[in-house]
Formats: structure tokens, C-alpha cells, sequence
């Protein structure tokens, strides 16, 4: 017991892990509670031949169906790195200038959605496009089975939409990639040899004023065996920027590992296709009509504003059951 109380970081992971386990635990026993409870009051509305009691035990199990439906889906999640704390990278494809503005959106819903979850999220780089949008940008998410749901959003987004950019107010598509990497645990060992790294600084770039940064604070690293590329600029401190960097690059390399074993299994490798026709996983349309279609589950949403406000679980939830079914089935 000393030696593992003497390794704080180890032991900090393991505690982690035991607390999500009693929750579970704990949540599996109020249902199971609320099911008896329930049960009961029917039981003897039976035998009381008591109306007002059978509806009010019908109402107590249909009140149940959505913590159960949520607590079905945790079972899903059961993945080593599910529970984990998540990197999201979005980065505009073919569009053009409405890719950017496209991927500036995503942007948004993701932030939404980690909100909506009372996720804590951080943009940690971002690259703006010329006229309008973004390039691309990392976003931190910190919350339990964040990287769980978000491997559900891994692959390319479509938008279809009269272009806000189009003087003739004509009909684009516009594309952009989704990819999501866990945030892995310090007690999870991946080799970096500094030789290995090419690591650059440059003056990160901002919205002007206050906020511009005059020194060569941002930070990006090349792994020249993977070629994997990581860079950080939101923090004033170029020691902060690296440290947000290294994390990053572990996060990569661990994954860069995981996608090497499973490469066949792997939905991660969704992210790798190209970001334009034949290879999105979901269509966000936005005329001729409004719809949210999932091409992997073929789940519909009509209502497309309540979708990019943040409002993903239906589309995760269907493609978890979708995956889970089968593994089972394999």
C-alpha cells in the first residue's frame, strides 16, 4: 500500500477510475431502486384496485426510460480510452472559402455540445482563413467519456447551402474533417526521442490590440518518424505552448500505435479519407430543405439549427448502438 500511495500519478489514475466505476455502481442501484419502487406502487394499486396508483406507477417507469437510456449507453463506452478526456481537430476541406466558414461552424457546435455535457473546453490552436472561417483548430475537452462520444464525430461534415459568399447566391458544398484523439494518462508509456523532434517558434497570431502577442511564444512540433505535427499558440508563455504541445504529440502518438494494430477496426481511420465527395459521414443541408442525415445510421434530424446549436446525442448514441451491435456480432 505505501508504494502505491508513493507514486502520486499512478495512484491519482487508478482513484480516477474507481470513482467512475462507483459511479456507475451507483447508478446502476438507483435505477434498479426506482424500478422496485415502481413495481410496488403497481402492485398494490392491483390489488387496492386503485386507478390513481397504476398511473402514477405507470408514470413512475415511463420517467425511468431516459436515465436508463443513458445509462446503456455508458455500457457502450467501454473502450481503454473512452472515458477519457478528448483532442478535437477540425480542418476545412474542399470549398473553399465556405469550407473555412464551414469549419469555423463546427467549430461552434462542438463547443456548444461540450457545453451542453458541462464539459470544460479550450481552443488551443486555430488558424484562421484569409477572407472568413478558419483553416483549422485543435479544441481540448475535458469531461468523463468525452473521446468516447466524440469518436462518433470522427470523418468528414458536408454542408450544402446557398453560399453567403456568392454574390449570385448560388448553391455550394462545402467539406471539413473531424478527428478526435483521447487525452491519454501520464502512467501510459510513449516513447519521444528528442532527437526525433523539430521543434519551431513563431509569433502566434491574433485578433489585434491587446491580444497580440510581439514574441515568438507559439510552439510547433514535427515527429520526423510519423510526420505528425502539433502546434499550440493560445498561451502567452512559449514553456506553456510546449507543455500543451508534448501533451498533444503523446496524444497522436498513442493513437498513431492504436490505428497501426487495428487499422481494419479502427473507425479512427475515417479521419484519413479525403475531405470532399463520396467520404462524409454526415450531410447538413441547408436548402433546397433543412436536414441532418447521418450516412452511417441513417438517423434524420429537420430541425438543422437545433443540430449546430450543439444538440449531437441522437447521432452518437445511434452510431455507439450501430458499432457496439457489431462487435457483439463479429
Amino acid at each position: 500500500m505505501a508504494e502505491f500511495w508513493s507514486d502520486a500519478a499512478k495512484s491519482a489514475v487508478v482513484l480516477k477510475e474507481k470513482a467512475r466505476l462507483e459511479r456507475m455502481v451507483r447508478g446502476f442501484e438507483a435505477l434498479q431502486g426506482d424500478f422496485e419502487d415502481a413495481e410496488t406502487m403497481i402492485e398494490l394499486a392491483k390489488e387496492l384496485e386503485d386507478e390513481d396508483s397504476m398511473t402514477e406507477g405507470v408514470k413512475m417507469l415511463h420517467d425511468m426510460a431516459v436515465p436508463v437510456r443513458q445509462f446503456e449507453i455508458q455500457q457502450m463506452l467501454s473502450g481503454d480510452s473512452d472515458p477519457a478526456d478528448a483532442i478535437l481537430e477540425i480542418n476545412s476541406g474542399a470549398g473553399g472559402t465556405d469550407a473555412s466558414d464551414w469549419a469555423e461552424i463546427l467549430k461552434r457546435m462542438y463547443l456548444q455540445w461540450a457545453s451542453s455535457m458541462g464539459f470544460k473546453a479550450k481552443v488551443v490552436d486555430e488558424a484562421a482563413h484569409e477572407e472568413a472561417g478558419i483553416k483549422s483548430c485543435t479544441i481540448e475537452i475535458a469531461g468523463e467519456y468525452a473521446y468516447g462520444y466524440l469518436r462518433a464525430e470522427i470523418g468528414v461534415h458536408r454542408l450544402v447551402r446557398i453560399s453567403p459568399f456568392d454574390s449570385n447566391s448560388r448553391r455550394h458544398t462545402a467539406f471539413a474533417s473531424v478527428a478526435a484523439y483521447p487525452q491519454i494518462d501520464d502512467n501510459i508509456e510513449v516513447e519521444i526521442i528528442e532527437s526525433d523532434l523539430r521543434i519551431d517558434t513563431y509569433r502566434a497570431s491574433g485578433a489585434g490590440g491587446q491580444h497580440v502577442n510581439t514574441t515568438d511564444s507559439a510552439v510547433r512540433i514535427t515527429h520526423g518518424p510519423t510526420k505528425i505535427v502539433v502546434q499550440c499558440q493560445n498561451e502567452r508563455s512559449q514553456h506553456k505552448n510546449k507543455a500543451t504541445a508534448m501533451k498533444m504529440l503523446r496524444a497522436k502518438l498513442y493513437q498513431h500505435e492504436m490505428d497501426k494494430r487495428q487499422a481494419e477496426a479502427d473507425e479512427v481511420n475515417a479521419n484519413k479519407k479525403a475531405i470532399e465527395w463520396g467520404s462524409q459521414i454526415r450531410s447538413y443541408v441547408m436548402h433546397p430543405y433543412r436536414l441532418v442525415k447521418d450516412l452511417r445510421t441513417g438517423v434524420e434530424v429537420g430541425n438543422t439549427d437545433r443540430v449546430l446549436d450543439g444538440d449531437l446525442m441522437g447521432f452518437m448514441e445511434a452510431w455507439l448502438v450501430q458499432t457496439s451491435t457489431s462487435e457483439i456480432e463479429r
